[in-house]
């Protein structure tokens, strides 16, 4: 069964693959046990799948191979034009369903994506949020979006222009292990919402956050062949899908990036790729600490730091430097640290003993080569196995690993910039460019520097929640950091085609003979007209 989401439950499957119940609710267990179950092929080489707050194996799915991948993007393309032919309207109303059952299921939710990503539950809940953000704003506003519209016509009254959004066909989307229910699942709701069918890849870590999302949307009332979930490796299914799709959206990698933008490219399909940064946090010297030093830790620790957007450089303007380095630590040195499925939490799991391995490698290097870790800098396996300190470091140089490598964990460094200008410049050294932050109490100011930076995101006196969470706002990257957007008009466009259909109501453009002068002359009257007339055109 390639598909594994759209499979049935098998009633004689086993329940005694769930080594780790502790401090889980029943009901969390019976549903996931129920996910296991429809991701059950007995026959295949499976996949583990590690809790990362206890270490131990949670459950196994199959290892999707190429052929699975084909197999479900061919029962896709059969569907899809089921699905195109229902208006927007109802598929609208597919996607607030799906809304609704997805608010009702909060507790489950929280609880699977900390299960399976380690997570607290905070930050488990934020998805659900912006999850929740994405189908309202999609559900509400996409016909606005994806409607015919008029254009303007080469010569008025004579011609006749319109243009419509059609659907790219199959969407295949890799998603990450970090947001693993938003950025796979919110991801295809507007590729569903334009009228595509959609194969998921999810990340081998995290495939049961994807696999809930597809019983949900079944739920409500999607086809369910016009959403599949395979799960896999990336170098078996990740590839397949790329080779097999009308269109890539990818959450992870630069280096993957890399690879699934020449393999989309060779096939002539589009792609769009979100992938890390290098964030910087500009702070200027006339911040209002006591009102944002709260958001600033959040913004830097929040998911063990594992968040694209997360900053991991501070430039400090001089004059508050020593002040802005005293409180920033004291706060991060108060963080509760835990693996809980509770809100009282701050900082969960890294997602892996590999990750882990290079958290540590990043602060390792960096202290042996002169840096300073005023916080942290150390694993905590008496909390939990994967565990890592929250890590404040000073003295950074250039030929430290962390200067310029993304650490996607737990770690930021610091840096005292003489002045705004310094700040801006060096915050702008980096071959990325996701997001950015800039903290002042003066808004204008603050507008100003913002403009400035190079990122595809830039936040005022937020580190970057107030920008991600605004689904009618596009998010990506520039330079190293992708291409392409999510949310917004841009994030439903991009699963389209715009197809034009001009009119002409009577007049021959590319007249011959001894007509051909003449027609020249008039059209050239035209023009001159056209020039004169304020708001013909």
């Amino acid at each position: 069964m390639p598909s594994f989401a759209s499979s049935q439950p098998n009633p004689d499957s086993s329940t005694q693959r769930l080594p780790w119940t502790t401090r889980v609710r029943p009901e969390t267990l019976s549903r996931l046990e129920t996910l296991i179950t429809l991701a059950d092929e007995t026959d295949r080489e499976r996949l583990p799948v590690v809790a990362p707050f206890t270490g131990e194996e949670l459950a196994t799915v199959p290892a999707g191979t190429a052929a699975d991948v084909e197999a479900a993007v061919d029962r896709a393309r059969t569907a899809q034009s089921a699905w195109a032919e229902q208006s927007i309207r109802d598929r609208a109303a597919v996607l607030r369903r799906f809304r609704e059952l997805v608010l009702d299921r909060e507790a489950f939710l929280c609880d699977l994506i900390g299960l399976e990503g380690g997570k607290p539950r905070y930050h488990c809940f934020s998805e659900i949020y912006v999850l929740a953000e994405i189908a309202r704003y999609y559900a509400r506003h996409g016909e606005d979006v994806l409607g015919e519209v008029r254009r303007a016509g080469p010569i008025p009254g004579v011609t006749a222009v319109r243009v419509r959004h059609r659907p790219v066909g199959v969407v295949g989307i890799i998603g990450p292990w970090n947001v693993p229910f938003d950025l796979t699942v919110g991801d295809a709701l507007p590729a569903l919402l334009a009228g595509n069918a959609v194969v998921v890849k999810p990340a081998e870590q995290t495939p049961f956050s994807a696999l809930a999302g597809a019983e949900l949307l079944y739920e409500a009332g999607l086809p369910r062949d016009a959403f599949h979930v395979v799960t896999g490796t990336g170098e078996e299914a990740g590839a397949a899908i790329v080779d097999t799709v009308d269109f890539v959206s990818f959450t992870g990698s630069t280096g993957t990036a890399r690879q699934i933008g020449e393999r989309a490219s060779r096939r002539g399909i589009g792609y769009s790729l979100e992938l890390g940064g290098k964030n910087p946090m500009v702070v200027l010297a006339d911040v209002d600490l006591d009102a944002t030093l709260e958001r600033m830790v959040q913004g830097c620790f929040g998911n063990s730091g594992q968040v694209c957007m997360a900053p991991e450089r501070i430039y400090i303007e001089a004059a508050i430097y020593d002040e802005f380095l005293a409180r920033f630590t004291e706060r991060i040195e108060r963080l509760t640290l835990g693996a809980s499925f509770d809100y009282d939490v701050e900082v969960g799991s890294l997602i892996s003993e590999a990750h882990l391995a290079k958290v540590a490698a990043h602060v390792d290097d960096a202290v042996a080569k002169g840096a300073t870790a005023l916080t942290g800098g150390q694993a905590r396996p008496d909390v939990g196995p994967m565990v890592y300190e929250p890590t404040v470091l000073v003295d950074v140089t250039e030929d430290m690993t962390l200067y310029t490598e993304e650490t996607f964990g737990p770690v930021v460094a610091v840096y005292r910039a003489e002045n705004a200008e310094e700040a801006i410049e060096r915050a702008n050294e980096t071959p990325y460019g996701l997001n950015a932050s800039v903290w002042t109490s003066d808004r204008r100011r603050g507008a100003s520097v913002a403009r400035r930076l190079d990122a595809g995101m830039v936040a005022i006196n937020d580190a970057y929640a107030v920008g991600y969470a605004a689904p009618a706002a596009p998010m990506g990257g520039t330079k190293g950091s992708g291409t392409g957007r999510r949310h917004g008009p841009e994030g439903l466009l991009k699963y389209t085609v715009p197809q034009t259909i001009a009119r002409n109501r009577g007049m021959t453009f590319v007249p011959s003979g001894e007509d051909a002068e003449a027609s020249a002359r008039r059209l050239l009257r035209l023009l001159r007209f056209f020039g004169r007339v304020p708001g013909l055109r």
